[in-house]
């Protein structure tokens, strides 16, 4: 069957059936890290076999509100004691812990999720916790808070677990997802866990990651079990127990409810809203992040969402928008069709609401923009994508052919495209993060279009280094070739010499 992209206008919705944004296929290459032949594969065999595959249960740490809290959340078996209870310490041997009880919902059948927020932390501070699976203390794990108003963080796209699947290892086997070994799921997780770990070993300060969506591959829908293999390689990878994540929803993780048990996101509005969850927000220092879950195409209630965390923390150097699709991307899949069914919406929103930069995944690609703005021109506004048109029900052609789209997609300006620094920056930094994992690449889009900087595609797992102060944000990008770190990009800073909105 053909597979289709999608177009329309608001005005089709209400004609027309289809799931949002997450029964999409698009033409993977053949291109992946194939995690097989490295050195240390057999003992990962053995421990995903016997551990990591099987273990739903396994913790996550966010964000939480704001720099003084962490956000928990971990599965039970229901037929077990759940104990949505969190014991803290700076002491390693849990001396003088303080308890922290949360709150507890039915997650798929079989496991109740768990979810605990714990505060005031303070900043360069080592923390240890134990939590409770089935009435049963787990082991001491720990955690590092660093500098609060000068920090570091990872920023990273689609880890995708599983989506390997199809490929051919170096040992001649075929990688599939259907069984309850799912060989694309272990190929992918060591690949994950291999890049936080060197990505870690670079860079011990990190203070907690960016996940740009699509943290798993396999769409399944409600409450079913069919990504938790997935989800239990993401979250088995050896810094997860110690290393906050803030994840965008993807269109991959959208159709099914396991992302909204696993995660604890604080300031969960219940708007932008998937089967997945909704938009979210935090402070973290100097810096506001907005998550937004752009397969929901409603705008006006991501704008309700920005609007809320404008007002909630108004005073903040930076405003950093997260979202999963890229509306301004350079992959051959994504980045002139259903990736940009948003831009005439949502680029006057970082406009009005003075956004720095927007985190962007989904095209398995690395991009840089120039900084960009609003055209301030009237657009069409898109809330639905078909390649080939689609037909009301009296068999009508809808008039917006994809020279239309492009057209009406035209509309940005390019604010300034210096390169290296740039300083009381006026527009917005787009950044398109290449896959982390290496489950899945895509091509670059033949021509290079007019807003993108700098766009790189070495089939290699990436990775971003973010430094944050009041003053300076500086992103540095890097693949992992053959276990060896390398830049792709030069540093490139935005500074402000006053911290009032521009």
């Amino acid at each position: 069957m053909r597979v289709k992209k999608r177009y329309a206008t608001v005005a089709v919705t209400a004609a027309l059936t289809l799931t949002l944004a997450g029964g999409y296929a698009f033409a993977a290459t053949q291109h992946f890290a194939d995690s097989t032949a490295d050195k240390d594969w057999e003992s990962w065999v053995q421990k995903w076999d016997g551990q990591v595959s099987t273990d739903y249960e396994k913790i996550a740490l966010t964000p939480g509100a704001d720099e003084s809290k962490m956000n928990f959340a971990w599965y039970s078996k229901a037929d077990g004691a759940a104990t949505p209870k969190i014991e803290l310490s700076t002491s390693q041997d849990m001396a003088k812990s303080v308890t922290f009880e949360g709150a507890l919902s039915q997650a798929i059948d079989g496991y109740i999720s768990n979810k605990v927020t714990v505060s005031p932390l303070t900043e360069n501070t080592t923390y240890y916790y134990r939590y409770y699976k089935n009435g049963v203390q787990s082991q001491t794990c720990s955690f590092k808070t660093h500098s609060f108003n000068s920090y570091t963080m990872l920023y990273v796209g689609d880890p995708q677990i599983g989506a390997s699947k199809g490929q051919t290892t170096s040992k001649g086997d075929k990688l599939e997802n259907s069984s309850a070994l799912n060989s694309a799921a272990r190929n992918d997780s060591f690949s994950w866990n291999k890049t936080l770990n060197i990505a870690m070993g670079a860079n011990p300060d990190v203070s907690f990651v960016l996940s740009a969506g699509d943290q798993i591959n396999k769409n399944v829908e409600g409450r079913s079990a069919g990504n938790e293999v997935e989800y239990a390689g993401f979250l088995g990878a050896d810094w997860m127990k110690s290393l906050p994540v803030a994840t965008t929803i993807g269109n991959h993780d959208s159709t099914n409810e396991s992302y909204s048990y696993h995660f604890n996101n604080p300031n969960d509005t219940q708007l932008g809203k998937t089967s997945a969850g909704g938009d979210y927000f935090y402070k973290y220092g100097p810096a506001l992040y907005v998550i937004l879950n752009t397969n929901n195409y409603n705008c006006a209630e991501h704008e309700q969402v920005i609007k809320q965390a404008v007002a909630a923390y108004p005073n903040t150097s930076w405003r950093f928008v997260m979202i999963h699709q890229d509306i301004y991307g350079s992959g051959l899949d994504h980045s002139d069709s259903d990736g940009i069914v948003l831009r005439t919406q949502l680029t006057p929103l970082m406009d009005k609401y003075d956004v720095d930069v927007v985190f962007q995944g989904h095209d398995h690609t690395y991009s840089r923009s120039y900084l960009l703005k609003s055209d301030s021109k009237t657009h069409t506004k898109y809330d639905f994508y078909d390649w080939d048109n689609v037909k009301d029900p009296a068999g009508n052609v809808f008039p917006y052919s994809n020279t239309d789209y492009q057209k009406e997609n035209n509309s940005y300006t390019i604010a300034n495209t210096m390169s290296g620094s740039v300083t009381n920056a006026d527009g917005t930094l787009y950044m398109e993060a290449n896959s982390s994992t290496g489950s899945k690449f895509y091509e670059l889009i033949p021509t290079k279009q007019d807003y993108i900087a700098v766009r790189n595609q070495n089939w290699n797992p990436t990775y971003s280094v973010i430094r944050v102060n009041q003053n300076t944000f500086t992103i540095d990008t890097y693949e992992i070739a053959g276990g060896r770190i390398q830049n792709i990009d030069q540093t490139f800073t935005l500074k402000k010499t006053s911290t009032s909105r521009r």
